[in-house]
């Protein structure tokens, strides 16, 4: 192997391995493999049977591939005759898809006080629609001002006109709760059919 094939090899493992650390994997390598035998299965799937460390090595640089421990809690470890930065390279696109089919589903908050108008409602209302269609959870609080505290019923009832009038596109998800000055209510919302 030439001066220029290694640097060139070598700068790829390591970026590599930069990608195996993001995915949290720790996988040992050619020379990192330091078991006196494992199991070899060779590139295209045949098991080549338990070999010294040594000899699988020699047998992957012989093909021009790199020995990989892929389970090494099993007795004898098992070892892959792979293109390691190929794989890699599969690995880091496998998480890129998956991360981009994935839904973040945000909490969106609606606040209200105790002593809210009839339209102010209805606006709360039709915002916090608009959010469970969107497929965000809410959370819905009554803070109380002052003495208002002292009647803690009217939040309750509040939010028990809140959740009726959102019963269409959410339910609760978690019931109505004080938590210091204000009450509490989380609504997700209903699953598409």
């Amino acid at each position: 192997m030439s001066a220029d094939c290694f640097c060139t090899h070598f700068c790829f493992i390591i970026k590599c391995l930069e990608v195996l650390t993001i995915s949290k994997q720790e996988l040992q390598i050619n020379e990192e493999i330091r078991d006196k035998e494992v199991l070899v299965i060779d590139a295209d799937g045949t098991k080549l049977g338990v070999l010294s460390a040594k000899e699988a090595q020699k047998i992957a640089f012989e093909k021009d591939l790199d020995l990989v421990k892929i389970a090494p809690q099993a007795t004898p470890p098992v070892c892959r005759i792979m293109d390691y930065g190929k794989y890699c390279f599969e690995q880091a696109k496998r998480e890129k898809e998956a991360k981009k089919n994935q839904k973040v589903v945000s909490i969106k908050e609606i606040r209200m006080f105790s002593t809210i108008d009839t339209h102010d409602f209805e606006t709360k209302v039709n915002q916090a629609v608009k959010f469970l269609q969107g497929g965000d959870k809410l959370k819905v609080s009554v803070r109380f001002r002052k003495r208002a505290i002292a009647h803690p019923q009217l939040g309750e009832e509040l939010l028990e006109r809140f959740k009726e009038a959102v019963s269409a596109v959410g339910t609760v998800e978690k019931p109505a709760k004080m938590e210091g000055r204000s009450i509490v209510m989380f609504v997700s919302p209903k699953a598409a059919k």
